[in-house]
């Protein structure tokens, strides 16, 4: 992760993830499939030079079963 901190964290739904892996295929330094195919997170926290990758693999999830959430003002999740 860089040095600057990270603003936004990713969330999932996993019981709305059918385990299409778009997210994954599209930012993979994010985005992890477990062995059934949903999604998780490493580390939820978006370094910023990941931020745009991430959103795009947001988006690409058919199910919208992730997406992005701003951390709260003293770093912690919102």
């Amino acid at each position: 992760m860089s040095s600057e901190k990270a603003q936004f964290k990713a969330v999932a739904d996993r019981s709305r993830c059918c385990g299409y892996g778009l997210c994954a295929t599209i930012c993979p330094s994010v985005y992890k499939l477990d062995a059934d195919g949903l999604v998780y997170f490493d580390d939820a926290r978006i370094p910023p030079e990941l931020e745009e990758e991430a959103r795009e693999g947001a988006a690409a999830c058919p199910a919208e079963a992730v997406w992005l959430e701003p951390i709260g003002a003293q770093g912690n999740p919102a």
